[in-house]
């Protein structure tokens, strides 16, 4: 897929450009987000160009992963990093795909990321046909999870022993977001909003 980008009131969410990589190296020297996500630790320049120059791109490229960087409108400072994951799944009867992203330890507690989260799942739902699109962190990622119930995201449950981190099995909560979870977005004046699709009728999983 062609890359795209798409913008909030506060945000512009594009994808990585070479000159992305300092930044990316400098927010990734924060241990929380080693800790919690797959980036690698130490993080170093190679693994930052490595990120900003192959992975984001090939993703894009491959429709492995929509990877966007998510920079502040007023002065272009990277926030963080949106990506749908998974999109093996949107191509089958299952159309779901994975959130994940992370953010500068200087821009949590904007609500930045919530605001991006949004405009990548109703970004998703409409022009991506997603039915159903899940988040995954470690057991007690509460900050994650604060972000992805700001959202809509209901969560599920946990997995046991479903992620391997730094050779330790690790528990993981899991949580989903469908199309009518998401508040209707009110129409600009003078032009008609266009609806988001109805979700697939589904039943819940037995317990």
């Amino acid at each position: 897929m062609m890359p795209v980008t798409l913008t909030t009131d506060r945000l512009l969410l594009r994808p990585f450009e070479p000159s992305d990589v300092p930044a990316v190296l400098a927010a990734c020297q924060d241990p929380d987000i080693p800790r919690w996500t797959a980036v690698p630790s130490p993080y170093g320049p190679a693994d930052a160009e490595r990120f900003v120059g192959a992975l984001a791109p090939d993703g894009w490229r491959d429709d492995t992963g929509y990877t966007f960087a998510v920079v502040a409108r007023t002065d272009g400072t990277l926030v963080g990093s949106m990506a749908l994951l998974r999109l093996d799944q949107l191509r089958t009867t299952e159309r779901q795909a994975e959130l994940g992203y992370w953010t500068a330890k200087a821009q949590r507690g904007n609500g930045y990321t919530a605001e991006a989260a949004d405009t990548v799942a109703r970004w998703a739902f409409r022009e991506l046909g997603v039915e159903r699109l899940e988040w995954l962190a470690e057991a007690g990622n509460e900050g994650s999870w604060a972000v992805a119930r700001k959202v809509g995201f209901q969560r599920e449950g946990t997995l046991r022993a479903k992620l391997v981190h730094e050779g330790t099995r690790r528990d993981v909560w899991i949580g989903s977001l469908l199309p009518s979870d998401l508040p209707r977005e009110p129409a600009p004046v003078g032009s008609t909003a266009l609806p988001l699709p109805d979700p697939t009728p589904y039943l819940p999983h037995p317990r």
